[in-house]
């Protein structure tokens, strides 16, 4: 069982943690709301957990161009 990030945007693989050494609690996760949540983290039936973040190169990106956030998959 891991704990898997991977950018919203690009697909990029971020990185991964054996979930044996953290928790929801640790992770941040009891933080966010129930709606975040459920676009953010999914479960697969194996106990993994995959996690979506934005990546440096996607931050930029949305950072430098603003209008792209209007766009439903603007860095794919």
């Amino acid at each position: 069982m891991t704990v898997t990030y991977i950018c919203r945007h690009c697909q990029t693989f971020i990185g991964e943690l054996p979930q044996q050494q953290v928790n929801e609690q640790l992770l941040g996760f009891h933080f966010l709301t129930p709606e975040e949540r459920q676009s953010i983290i999914s479960y697969s039936p194996n106990g993994d957990v995959k996690v979506k973040v934005i990546c440096d190169y996607c931050k930029e990106a949305l950072d430098s161009n603003p209008e792209l956030s209007l766009i439903v998959s603007p860095l794919q």
